[in-house]
């Protein structure tokens, strides 16, 4: 550290939402139980302040903090302002599910925490930064994915936390060998010096940092505790899990293949796209005859992470990699928090058969599904829709023709299972079709995030201009 760039103001989104877990937390010893929904409430409010300061942090200039530790650029605001977005809409989809729980106050700490290690992953542009981000955004998790304290939410919980810790484990293995061969932590020293170390060395601690990060992403080889941790855990739990730490662990990934690894002797880009090709193929096969809904968007999200890791591979190869990764992201957080928020609308409606008459009984709730649900496959005029398409355009131009290829076959495969589970809500009436089964709340904020998606994608212009810019020094 150079002891001239310390300002906490630079992080305040991070500062904000800390400060907030720690003074509910204080605040939820004291309040009775009725009242702790005001620990969820200063949450929320942490997260629109958050959101603003990320907003007008990207306004400015682009820099590091903490030396060189933390990056303040485009990559680390868009990151920001879709990560705090989606931990509000959570928080939203929880707090009806939660008032007046005796462990209310301990959700909410726990869901700020695990998001700030998310934002951490994000912003961090040196190794060790990047590994306390990795487990600050991994050690809440494992309590969120528990926290019903059923069956299905210990073997959740002990399932996330194995493969968890195995993994974390590895990263930091790698990261050891990759201080062995570069003699720094530093993304910029880095850069320099791996690319006269010995590329055995490299290779192997970027292979063992990759599974790490690759497990908050939820991708292939990291992919094993996805669907029983979200089949397992609670629907708002299930939506932050599959979507949150996602984000940061992706910028993160793509910081690494265009900062410290550009120009290392290693075929990152070959590597990034047979982890795209298998992440993607094996989310598709997998979800083609789930029964269980949770389970199918869990799988859906292991494809999801193949499709956004195509700009990854590209990362530093050409001008689109860095504006298709986050608008993919930002339509993607959207859209599939829509998806479960339809789940959280519809506590007793477990599997694809439970949707039987949803057309009749909630045919809002059912435009919700069937938009976020298309708008998962790259439906236009949905989000993810221009999302994937700005992907493409990045394999193409990044010389990855055939991945695009495959990722375009795969993007039609996956239409399969997600009308599979649209076709029965237009049948009879069904288990759906009872009216008193329904969450408002998540009906509404299911509709709110299916119309943001389609504004999203309609916008799409607009958002990519404000996305590009240079990465921090």
């Amino acid at each position: 550290m150079t002891g001239m760039n310390e300002n906490p103001l630079d992080l305040l989104p991070e500062v904000l939402l800390a400060a907030s877990a720690v003074l509910g937390l204080l605040l939820g010893a004291w309040l009775p139980r009725r009242r702790q929904w005001l620990t969820g409430a200063l949450a929320g409010a942490a997260c629109i302040g958050g959101i603003v300061a990320a907003a007008i942090a990207a306004a400015g200039p682009v820099k590091t903090a903490f030396g060189e530790s933390f990056a303040i650029d485009p990559v680390t605001a868009a990151s920001r302002i879709i990560i705090l977005g989606g931990t509000l809409l959570v928080l939203a989809l929880a707090t009806p599910r939660l008032y007046a729980d005796p462990r209310e106050t301990e959700f909410y700490v726990l869901l700020q925490l695990a998001a700030v290690g998310a934002l951490v992953l994000a912003g961090a542009q040196d190794l060790l930064l990047l590994a306390a981000g990795y487990l600050l955004a991994s050690v809440p998790a494992y309590a969120l994915a528990g926290f019903r304290k059923d069956g299905p939410g210990a073997e959740a919980a002990l399932k996330y936390y194995v493969v968890g810790a195995l993994l974390g484990v590895l990263m930091l293995t790698g990261i050891t060998v990759l201080l062995a061969a570069g003699r720094a932590t530093a993304y910029p020293m880095l850069r320099s010096e791996l690319a006269e170390a010995p590329a055995g060395l490299v290779a192997v601690g970027t292979l063992a940092l990759l599974a790490g990060v690759l497990f908050k992403a939820g991708g292939v080889p990291g992919h094993f505790w996805v669907p029983d941790a979200v089949q397992g855990s609670s629907a708002p739990v299930a939506a932050f899990l599959t979507t949150i730490p996602k984000v940061g662990a992706l910028a993160a990934l793509y910081r690494l293949g265009a900062v410290p690894l550009a120009d290392a002797d290693l075929p990152w880009a070959d590597l990034v796209a047979v982890l795209s090709v298998a992440s993607m193929t094996l989310g598709n096969l997998a979800a083609f005859f789930q029964q269980d809904v949770k389970r199918l968007l869990a799988y859906s999200t292991i494809s999801q992470v193949g499709y956004l890791l195509l700009p990854v591979a590209v990362a530093g190869r050409t001008d689109l990699d860095q504006v298709a990764l986050l608008y993919y992201l930002a339509g993607y957080a959207l859209t599939n928090l829509g998806a479960f928020a339809v789940i959280c609308a519809l506590p007793g409606a477990h599997t694809i058969d439970d949707y039987r008459g949803l057309a009749r009984a909630h045919p809002a709730l059912l435009a919700s599904l069937v938009v976020c649900l298309l708008g998962l496959v790259g439906t236009p005029p949905t989000a993810v829709f221009l999302g994937k398409l700005e992907a493409f355009s990045a394999a193409f131009d990044g010389g990855y023709a055939w991945l695009a290829v495959v990722a375009a076959v795969n993007t039609v495969a996956s239409l399969f299972y997600y009308l599979r589970w649209i076709a029965p809500a237009f049948l009879a009436r069904g288990p759906a079709g009872d009216p008193r089964t329904t969450s408002r709340t998540a009906a509404v904020i299911a509709c709110g995030a299916a119309a943001g998606s389609v504004v999203l994608g309609l916008l799409g212009g607009t958002v990519l201009d404000v996305l590009g810019g240079p990465l921090a020094p």
